[in-house]
């Protein structure tokens, strides 16, 4: 068994706390971006689904993530369901324990995110039997396709039988296609799946909690050091890296989101502060470890421009996406993937041999093409397998057991219908509080 070594297993056992607390951040953020009388309701979605997800993530879920692949590099088979041959083994200088949970944690919160696209109106039992099956037909599968690096290197130095992605030679660092593409693809299937709000368009469906929003996202950002840092697997050169990018492209992030309201709106706000900064880290976690610091303050300006004017394409397009999923994750993850293809240093890949020599270089740094296409296949597998399997589930659930809830429900409040309680001792507290806007911004 291979030596675990104490300081890589001390900052895994941090990290992995870290995008806990992440989730439950997720949880307050996305009730402060919905109106007062669903807060408990969106809260409860990303509940659940940390208790779903640990469930069938131990039970079979992370089986067919990190067991010897058995499809071509498309998922792995059933050798440690229930965890067994796992207790005393290590992964690289980590408990294997410990590297199965940080693994759960990326699992519970690409699921949680998803619930953003289909706040408002989504049985609370149905989101839990979507998770469930979405966990084990969706995310463990493609998860095999990026995280999973086979078992051990051949005498030519390549990987043997890694998930195809892997072997493809795509970077990802920490999550792009799995998390963030992936998240963004199934909530847009969703939102088709389940329709619009009653009024979309129409009323003004106000964030009722600016506060909540903004320490969400503090909440979001201080996890994020453990997600990305956390995905070197140990307290390395590659760790401080992937930390100082993920800082830098989150503050500049935020900087790319407001000028796209100082020339759009004419103002500036806190939501759109909280939202380029979560723009800004979405877009790093794939690159946080390819790219220089100088390339992270590239990623994070591109991603808060872009996410920002992406958020208004669903009114052109007809989408109800509540929380905007779709223009921060899916369009943030395509970002962030595509930008290493331009601006990956072998400076920076090549951090762990520390020779330069062994790093991958993108087109602006001498490297040609070929990277840019790689990271361009896993957008479109991604984008596709998501997007197309996530419609099947979802639309399988809604025909039978039902998926929305009756209009009544939806009218009076999904906290009072579905969970007999109120954030509030009087419910429409805070319901006018807010920017005179959609609760995912304004359709400029």
């Amino acid at each position: 068994m291979p030596e675990i070594n104490g300081a890589d297993t001390a900052w895994l056992l941090a990290s992995t706390a870290m995008v806990v607390l992440m989730t439950f951040g997720l949880a307050i953020f996305y009730g402060g971006m919905v109106r007062a009388k669903n807060v408990l309701n969106t809260i409860m979605m990303v509940v659940a689904t940390v208790a779903l997800v640990t469930v069938v993530w131990f039970g079979w879920a992370y089986s067919m993530a990190f067991s010897e692949d058995v499809g071509g590099g498309l998922v792995g088979g059933f050798d440690e369901v229930g965890m067994k041959n796992t207790m005393v083994e290590a992964y690289g200088t980590v408990p294997k324990p410990l590297f199965a949970t940080f693994q759960l944690t990326f699992a519970i919160i690409t699921a949680a995110l998803i619930a953003g696209s289909i706040v408002d109106r989504a049985k609370f039992t149905a989101w839990c039997v979507f998770v469930v099956f979405w966990m084990t037909v969706v995310y463990a599968p493609m998860a095999h396709w990026v995280f999973y690096y086979g078992e051990g290197i051949d005498d030519k130095g390549d990987y043997i039988d890694p998930g195809w992605l892997v072997d493809l030679g795509t970077l990802d660092f920490a999550g792009g296609t799995a998390v963030e593409i992936c998240s963004g693809a199934s909530g847009l299937a969703l939102a088709l799946v389940i329709g619009r709000r009653m009024g979309w368009k129409r009323d003004p469906m106000r964030p009722h909690n600016l506060t909540f929003v903004m320490l969400g996202a503090g909440l979001l950002w201080f996890g994020w050091f453990g997600f990305n840092a956390g995905s070197a697997l140990g307290a390395n050169l590659q760790a401080a890296l992937a930390l100082t990018n993920t800082m830098i492209a989150g503050a500049v992030g935020i900087i790319g989101w407001l000028l796209v309201e100082q020339v759009r709106d004419k103002t500036l706000t806190s939501f759109g502060a909280a939202s380029g900064a979560v723009a800004g880290l979405v877009a790093i976690t794939p690159s946080c470890g390819s790219i220089t610091p100088i390339g992270a303050g590239v990623v994070g300006l591109v991603a808060g421009v872009v996410c920002s004017i992406a958020i208004g394409l669903k009114y052109k397009a007809g989408y109800d996406d509540s929380l905007d999923v779709v223009g921060v994750h899916l369009v943030g993850g395509i970002v962030g993937l595509l930008l290493i293809g331009l601006l990956a240093s072998s400076q920076s890949t090549g951090i762990l041999t520390a020779d330069p020599a062994d790093g991958v270089d993108g087109l602006f740094y001498g490297g040609g093409l070929d990277q840019l296409g790689k990271q361009a296949v896993a957008v479109g597998a991604a984008i596709t397998y998501a997007f197309v399997m996530t419609y099947i589930i979802g639309t399988l659930i809604h025909k039978t057991i039902g998926f929305r809830v009756t209009p009544e429900q939806e009218i009076g409040g999904l906290d009072l219908a579905l969970h007999a309680e109120t954030a509030y001792e009087f419910g429409a507290a805070g319901s006018n509080t807010g920017r005179m806007v959609d609760s995912s911004h304004s359709d400029g």
